[in-house]
């Protein structure tokens, strides 16, 4: 009976992990197609040429650094604004969660989160671009790209920086409030440090969700075939760019924008890549993290 039991058992956990395995396969086809169909239309086009010329007209084989450059800048402006206010949402509403306030602000970061990006686009050109009415009146520029990324990045990494910082037990920061350290050492010095590998993961999430975004920059940013200049001077960017040469009717933007797309896979890729071999370099097992 038992000999039996043991069969069947054994049968059931092999064929759970089957179809665990199966539709693992499955899920990566997507994944496998997509960098495929990336990779055999645009690696011929990615050359230094292209990943270091600037824009040229149509036939004079130009590149995409302008593009790049603007990408990076809207991407740093964006987290100069979105981690600092996220990191202090996310402290806020992991050790006050209880609040009231605490509760609405997750309700409306989770509604924020939810918002299309070309609404969030509309509304930094209402009240930062246009230059009538209630508005700023800055007018297309990095400035409002990076605010529209930003406001896209900070629910986001709001919300992951407060489940990194929750999930630090809270015996840690009463032992560091029993040692007679003050609350916001406490909690910059040993709760942050802890939970810096889960709030780095909160902010490549949050990276990656806007590093591919057009719809938000083309009410902002607007785009340009120059290098970025000003913050207050419109900029280009990979998205944006990739968005415009597909519509053209010219073969060599096409391939042009084929190159584009892969460059951006490229970047967040590299990012990960880097997230991720910092961490495990500074917070592996063995290594201090003091």
């Amino acid at each position: 009976m038992n000999s039996r039991r043991t069969i069947y058992r054994r049968f059931k956990s092999r064929t759970i992990l089957g179809l665990m395995a199966f539709t693992f396969l499955l899920a990566l086809v997507p994944l496998v197609s997509l960098l495929w169909t990336l990779a055999a239309n645009g690696a011929a086009t990615v050359t230094p040429h292209f990943l270091t010329a600037s824009w040229a007209p149509v036939g004079e084989n130009g590149g995409i650094a302008h593009a790049i450059a603007g990408s990076l800048s809207l991407l740093a402006l964006a987290s100069v604004v979105a981690v600092p206010l996220g990191l202090a949402n996310g402290i806020y509403l992991a050790r006050r969660a209880p609040t009231r306030l605490a509760h609405l602000t997750r309700l409306l970061l989770d509604v924020t989160s939810g918002i299309p990006a070309i609404i969030v686009g509309v509304f930094i050109y209402t009240v930062v671009v246009r230059r009538e009415g209630f508005s700023l009146g800055i007018g297309f520029s990095m400035v409002a790209g990076g605010l529209a990324l930003a406001m896209i990045m900070l629910p986001i990494f709001a919300r992951t920086s407060e489940e990194a910082i929750r999930a630090i037990p809270r015996a840690v920061e009463e032992a560091g409030l029993a040692l007679g350290l003050p609350r916001r050492r406490v909690i910059l010095r040993i709760i942050l440090r802890a939970a810096v590998p889960s709030i780095f993961t909160g902010l490549f999430l949050s990276l990656a969700r806007v590093a591919g975004e057009a719809a938000p920059l083309l009410f902002t940013a607007f785009g340009s075939n120059d290098w970025p200049a000003s913050p207050l001077k419109p900029v280009s960017s990979l998205p944006q760019l990739l968005f415009d040469y597909a519509r053209q009717p010219f073969d060599e933007l096409v391939r042009q924008a084929w190159g584009a797309a892969l460059v951006l896979v490229a970047i967040i890729l590299l990012i990960r890549t880097a997230t991720f071999v910092y961490l495990r370099w500074r917070y592996s097992k063995g290594a201090s993290i003091a």
